[in-house]
């Protein structure tokens, strides 16, 4: 009597390997067995996986973006916690905050060509993804700005940078204690001190 084979469990992550899309990524993901992950990105099919930060970032996130709300609705933006940028079918990023150009109404996948500045909280299990490679995507998808915030216990550093001649070039950055002020893409003026936990 023959041994009675047995067909090897189903894992998306293996059969998939650098074939991910957005569309398996609706079907697939998040992955159950996964509980740790916090956030799915992709770059030409193959898929990230990261978890989400500590507090720090968290709390320096929900500051930035209640400080960038008011200024980024007057001049006809909106600003979103986070969001599936969307560079290609194979490609995709999920910045901390999103300022868009305009209200996407529903939207799981953002075309990159409607967003004004993706903003990434640097993490320490995605640091160069988060200074290097996300900016690097942004800037050959044309996306006008690009903000990075850096927080750690006593100090936060902030940085915007504008798209010139293919990459970006630092337009404003502050630390804690100092001014953060720029007119472009609309009126902010802060003290990173502010994005620091209590």
């Amino acid at each position: 009597m023959a041994a009675e084979t047995v067909a090897p469990e189903f894992d998306p992550l293996v059969e998939f390997y650098g074939m991910w899309t957005t569309e398996l990524a609706e079907h697939y993901l998040p992955i159950p067995f996964a509980r740790m992950v916090g956030k799915y990105e992709c770059q030409d099919g193959y898929l990230i996986m990261s978890p989400r930060e500590g507090s720090r970032n968290s709390y320096a996130a929900l500051e930035l973006g209640h400080i960038l709300r008011g200024p980024a609705r007057a001049a006809g933006h909106l600003a979103y916690l986070a969001l599936n940028v969307e560079f290609h079918s194979n490609s995709w990023i999920e910045p901390d905050l999103v300022v868009l150009k305009q209200p996407v109404d529903g939207l799981t996948w953002i075309p990159a060509e409607k967003v004004l500045i993706p903003i990434e909280f640097v993490s320490a299990s995605s640091r160069r993804r988060d200074r290097i490679d996300k900016p690097g995507m942004c800037a050959e998808a044309g996306i006008p700005y690009f903000m990075r915030v850096e927080v750690d216990k006593r100090n936060v550093q902030v940085t915007l940078c504008e798209l010139d001649r293919g990459g970006y070039v630092v337009h404003a950055e502050a630390v804690a204690g100092q001014l953060f002020e720029t007119e472009l893409p609309f009126p902010i003026s802060f003290d990173p001190g502010v994005l620091l936990e209590p």
